[in-house]
Formats: C-alpha cells, sequence, structure tokens
C-alpha cells in the first residue's frame, strides 16, 4: 500500500504549466495596470489643476474672475468686424486677443494645431468665447508640450498652436484679455481658463457663437497658415470698420462697413 502510494505521489508532479500559466496571466496584468496608470497620468494630474482653479468659475457676483490673476493684461476691442481671407491685419499686441479679424473663425472645439495657423481666423474665434493657446516652439516641446496640450485637447471652445517668435514661453488669449507665462505648470494657466473660456457674463462679444469647423470655409486639419513677416503698408489697421466684400457668420452677408463702429484705442492694463 504505501509502494502503491508512492508511486501516485510521484506520477503527479509540479505543475509547471499552469504555475507559468499563472504568472504570464499576473505579469500581463501589471504591465496592463502600468501602462495605463502611466498613459492616464496627465489626464488625472489636470483634472486635479481644474480642480484647484475651479474657484475661478465666473458667476453673476464675480463675472471677470481674470481680475483676481496677476498679470493678465486686458484690453477694449470691437466685434463683428470683419476683413476677407486675402486681408491682413496691423494688430496691436503679439499674440492678438481682439480686434479685426477673418469673417471665419479657426475651428475651436479643443483642437491642438502641429502648426501655427492664420492670425486672423484665430482672433475670430476668441469673439466666440474661446481660450487659444499659443507657445514657442523653441521653448515649449516634449514632456512640456505634452502638458500643455492636455489643457486644450478636446476641450471644448479651446484651441492651442505654436506661434513662432513669441516673446514668452506660453501665451493664453481670450478675447480682451491675456496672460505670459514661462513654465507649463503654473497654476494661472488652468485659471485663466476657468475665468474666461466660454464665460456668459459679456466678456466676448458673441456668447452663444460656435467653434465648430465651417465646411469649405476652414479645414483643421489644414489650415490657412500664420504670416510670420511683417504687415505690409495694406494692412487693416485696430479701428478698421471692416471690408465691404467680407462676408459675415458662416456665409450670411455682413452689414455694411460704413455702418460698423470703428474699434476703441485699445488700452493695455496689468490686471491687479
Amino acid at each position: 500500500m504505501k509502494a502503491a502510494r508512492g508511486s501516485v505521489v510521484s506520477k503527479k508532479g509540479t505543475p509547471w504549466g499552469t504555475i507559468i500559466a499563472v504568472v504570464a496571466i499576473v505579469a500581463l496584468l501589471g504591465a496592463v495596470i502600468t501602462y495605463y496608470m502611466v498613459k492616464s497620468a496627465p489626464k488625472r494630474e489636470q483634472a486635479d489643476r481644474e480642480a484647484a482653479a475651479a474657484s475661478f468659475a465666473p458667476s453673476a457676483q464675480d463675472p471677470d474672475p481674470s481680475k483676481r490673476i496677476p498679470g493678465v493684461v486686458t484690453a477694449t476691442y470691437t466685434g463683428s468686424v470683419h476683413v476677407l481671407p486675402t486681408e491682413r491685419v496691423a494688430y496691436d499686441k503679439t499674440p492678438p486677443f481682439g480686434g479685426p479679424h477673418d469673417q471665419t473663425w479657426a475651428t475651436c472645439t479643443g483642437v491642438v494645431y502641429p502648426t501655427a495657423v492664420r492670425t486672423e481666423n484665430m482672433v475670430h474665434a476668441l469673439e466666440h468665447g474661446a481660450v487659444w493657446i499659443a507657445y514657442n516652439p523653441q521653448q515649449i516641446s516634449g514632456d512640456a508640450l505634452n502638458q500643455l496640450s492636455v489643457r486644450a485637447k478636446d476641450k471644448p471652445f479651446t484651441m492651442m498652436s505654436p506661434y513662432p517668435g513669441l516673446d514668452k514661453p506660453i501665451s493664453l488669449q481670450s478675447w480682451g484679455h491675456q496672460l505670459k507665462v514661462d513654465k507649463p505648470d503654473d497654476a494661472r494657466i488652468d485659471e485663466f481658463i476657468a475665468a474666461l473660456r466660454s464665460n456668459p457674463n459679456g466678456v466676448y462679444p458673441e456668447v452663444g457663437a460656435s467653434c465648430d469647423a465651417v465646411p469649405g470655409q476652414f479645414d483643421p486639419d489644414n489650415p490657412p497658415p500664420f504670416d510670420a513677416s511683417k504687415p505690409g503698408p495694406d494692412a487693416k489697421p485696430m479701428d478698421y470698420k471692416g471690408s465691404t466684400a467680407a462676408q459675415g457668420e458662416q456665409g450670411m452677408p455682413s452689414a455694411p462697413a460704413s455702418s460698423a463702429p470703428a474699434s476703441s484705442p485699445a488700452s493695455s492694463t496689468p490686471t491687479k
């Protein structure tokens, strides 16, 4: 009997196949979890930044919370002053954050443009309540670029693009507002976005306007390119009243140029 039992035990042996399979499954599961944690880290970190900036959300009692953000510069511009796709504007700020602009807005539905986009289209999107994140491509790249782009990618009323020659690494624009910072981990970036993106309290001219792509007029996959050259003598001034031939929103006829009020002189002052 003892000999029989010993023979049965010896035949069972160690189940190496099962052990190897279990180890492989555990290793695979660990790799998947690690991959997910690494890939999702930027979004989780961004969620934390947005939560920290939630106190800058606009309200009836606090219509423009950006006034509480150090470094924000403001100016007053008249909206709905359009130029043709062949015309340029001699903007008073770099990057501009208001003034005459192209009749068609740049798509601002959370698009991260890999190349610089024509300024006149980008300014029109600001008139619709968008925030434009611009960056100097010679100073922002790699992890810094990823940390910045998570602020814009797939976020409504937001767009991001390189801006060659920018005097600071990062510049944020909304209509009549600008903030320039040195690093993508600056908490003021998220405060600016929370305060001004789609702010319903009249801080931009066209509340309720669209940020969607305009078929046949602006292709976010092939946008009109940025022109880095200095505007020539035929560029439209900041007090321009609009081109008669420029169409209105999404192809609707615009009002006669003579009826559009001139922009008031833009005065830039840091918000205190």
